[in-house]
């Protein structure tokens, strides 16, 4: 664990929030305002979606051509049958820093995904794994649906129910299968008192009022299907997307799916994405405002003011 002695070496900085609110934007313009300053900057991803390769559209991954010439991490670096855990992603982004900062550059983490950017910027444990219950509870998962396996989490552990999205089936089979290992809770919650993996460490969340994020994010889901989800997905298909436990249940692309099965029409596909994406950001604002020491700032702040305050 890193002490104030190490203060003056090269910080962490994490830039977090809702989808849709900016967080992209302020992350390359604070890495070019760092590198005004005379130092370097590189940006980690913290999107678990966007670690997935061909997953571009439905992200809104920003396009290599537009990251302005700034060391990019973790971005593209899965295949979409593969599943995104968090232990791995802790494990591998905490080493993809300690490389950023060996070369004297700041790390600048960029993402909504609350407990990805949790199990890297504090310390965060996480419970066994048992890939034979795992698999015997996603085969439940995908025969019956999550509200089953739900309600048997709520009768078992109603406390760690409450912290769990009854529509995650994904978290839901985690917190089945911790509870099985013996364990009474699931790990996907910030510690009550969280203790920073870094000493320099800068967290700027980016938030707007909640009728403008709800015009922006259904704004932001029409444009998706204009841009070409639906044959991003198609493509997807082939590579073994169907296949994948994490990225076939994305939000955006498990509609999509839904609609080139025809089970769904563009229009309850789009309805039922925005509808989603809407319950996410709400998800994801209470959970970066728990954090402490946050500085908040609107969508375009001044990145010059956030690299010349005071850690």
């Amino acid at each position: 664990m890193t002490t104030p002695a190490d203060a003056g070496s090269p910080r962490l900085w994490a830039v977090v929030g809702a989808t849709g609110t900016g967080k992209t934007a302020l992350s390359l313009d604070l890495a070019e305002t760092i590198a005004e300053r005379g130092g370097r900057a590189e940006i980690v991803n913290a999107d678990a979606m966007q670690l997935y390769r061909g997953m571009d559209i439905g992200t809104a991954k920003l396009p290599e051509a537009d990251r302005r010439g700034i060391p990019h991490h973790l971005f593209d670096v899965l295949d979409v049958t593969a599943d995104a855990a968090v232990a791995w992603y802790q494990a591998t982004a905490r080493a993809t820093i300690d490389q950023i900062h060996a070369r004297g550059a700041d790390a600048i983490l960029v993402g909504g995904s609350g407990l990805y950017v949790s199990s890297v910027l504090f310390d965060f444990r996480f419970p066994p794994r048992d890939a034979a219950v795992r698999a015997r509870l996603e085969a439940e998962l995908d025969a019956d649906g999550p509200g089953a396996l739900f309600a048997r989490l709520r009768a078992l552990d109603p406390a760690t129910a409450e912290r769990v999205d009854p529509r995650n089936g994904r978290r839901v089979v985690r917190a089945l299968e911790v509870l099985e290992l013996g364990e009474r809770t699931h790990g996907a919650v910030l510690p009550d008192e969280p203790v920073l993996w870094r000493y320099e460490t800068r967290v700027v969340g980016v938030a707007l009022p909640r009728d403008e994020l709800v015009a922006r994010l259904d704004a932001r889901v029409e444009a998706m299907w204009r841009e070409g989800l639906l044959g991003e997905v198609e493509t997807l298909r082939a590579a073994g997307l169907e296949r994948g436990v994490t990225a076939r249940r994305a939000i955006g692309y498990a509609q999509a799916l839904a609609q080139l099965y025809g089970t769904m029409t563009e229009a309850e596909a789009i309805a039922e994405t925005q509808a989603l994406t809407r319950r996410y950001a709400r998800r994801q604002v209470s959970w970066f405002k728990r954090y402490k020491d946050v500085t908040w700032v609107a969508p375009g702040a001044d990145a010059a003011t956030l690299a010349d305050s005071t850690p």
